[in-house]
């Protein structure tokens, strides 16, 4: 099982009250909330490895010089100080001082924790999903990673609907059934269609529903892009135009788009563990941030 860490701990900190605090104050409802997240997910899918994949780096610059505005919207204004890249993602003032604390735990907990730069969690996800010899269940609320669903491998993504208590499973006939694409399919379908939220611009005309025209006419980018230079192929005057004004973003997206399968991961213990890997600092960190019955539930599933 591959957690997609920030969108979980995103959702948490929205779905969680601001009011859940410290004994000092600060709140700590992200925390709280993918303590709960795991719980769940743990006690519903007895996963034998889990991992929580992170983003070492949210933006990298290789797939910034191949698109500028790639995520360029999420970019603060102002980096905080001692910010080590001058890209510094906007997360909201209480967020990001739970980030850490949800590192620290993890780390007392013994839940494998994974971020490589200069990848994001895509990545990190898309390399481990690669090499597993098993089944993948991938956790996650961004719907990018569908492009990993693949049937034979026994790779699916769940995507929480409400929680983690109900979550879309994402295989081969649901992607079908929803797009018309398969998993592999779903990159040209989404570089073509665009995504405000990632900063991919598409291509101007061209929605989800005609890309998804467009792909089972022609198979592929490759062949989408083989039918604009042919004169007698199908395509619509202004199709045709569209994307052959859009040759050069067509050119990169693929890479921008598709997660990458050969990040250089650290060789690290992925086993789900049944025992805290340092019960001390666990217990420090749960008196010092009131984790409660979040942190006791958890650990009570995990000896189960």
């Amino acid at each position: 099982m591959l957690l997609d860490t920030a969108s979980l701990y995103f959702r948490a900190y929205f779905g969680v009250p601001e009011s859940v605090r410290a004994p000092d104050g600060t709140p700590v409802n992200a925390v709280r909330g993918l303590l709960e997240f795991i719980t769940r997910l743990v006690q519903d899918h007895r996963p034998d490895d889990l991992v929580a994949c992170m983003d070492a780096d949210w933006r990298p610059h290789w797939r910034v010089e191949l698109i500028p505005s790639y995520k360029a919207h999420r970019v603060a204004e102002e980096a905080p100080e001692g910010a080590v890249t001058p890209d510094t993602e906007e997360v909201p003032d209480t967020l990001s001082p739970q980030v850490p604390v949800i590192e620290e735990v993890l780390d007392a907990l013994g839940i494998a924790r994974v971020g490589v730069a200069p990848y994001e969690a895509d990545d990190v996800i898309g390399t481990f999903a690669a090499r597993a010899a098993g089944p993948v269940d991938v956790i996650t609320g961004d719907r990018d990673l569908y492009q990993l669903v693949d049937d034979a491998r026994g790779i699916r993504i769940l995507y929480p609907l409400k929680g983690v208590g109900s979550l879309q499973v994402t295989d081969e006939a649901w992607l079908r059934e929803k797009y018309g694409v398969d998993g592999p399919g779903y990159v040209d379908l989404a570089l073509l269609r665009g995504d405000p939220s990632d900063g991919l611009p598409g291509v101007p005309g061209i929605g989800e529903k005609t890309a998804a025209k467009l792909l089972d006419a022609f198979g592929d980018l490759a062949g989408i892009m083989a039918a604009v230079d042919d004169p007698r192929s199908k395509l619509t005057p202004s199709q045709r135009k569209r994307l052959d004004e859009s040759r050069a973003y067509v050119a990169v997206a693929p890479k921008v788009v598709r997660v990458a399968d050969d990040v250089p991961l650290p060789d690290v213990d992925v086993a789900l563990p049944r025992a805290p890997r340092d019960p001390a600092a666990l217990e420090e960190l749960a008196a010092r941030w009131g984790l409660g019955g979040s942190l006791h539930r958890l650990l009570t599933v995990l000896q189960d």
